[in-house]
């Protein structure tokens, strides 16, 4: 994909089971075991999002209370 494409292209923000997040391109359909979180744009705004989202990268059943 070309960089002019990439600029344009965008995604879908995807969480797990275990809390992890993934961006996917809009386009397709989330892979098995993926959930949509709602938050949709280009690959810096999705980036941003996870960033201030997902602040603990420890899968969730690895984490403590």
């Amino acid at each position: 994909m070309s960089a002019e494409n990439e600029a344009d292209r965008q995604y879908q923000v995807l969480v797990n089971h275990e809390e992890q997040y993934s961006l996917w391109p809009l386009e397709k359909a989330p892979a098995p075991g993926w959930r949509q979180t709602g938050t949709t744009g280009n690959k810096e705004a999705c980036l941003a999002y996870v960033n201030a989202t997902w602040t603990d990268m420890r899968p969730l059943s690895l984490r403590t209370e």
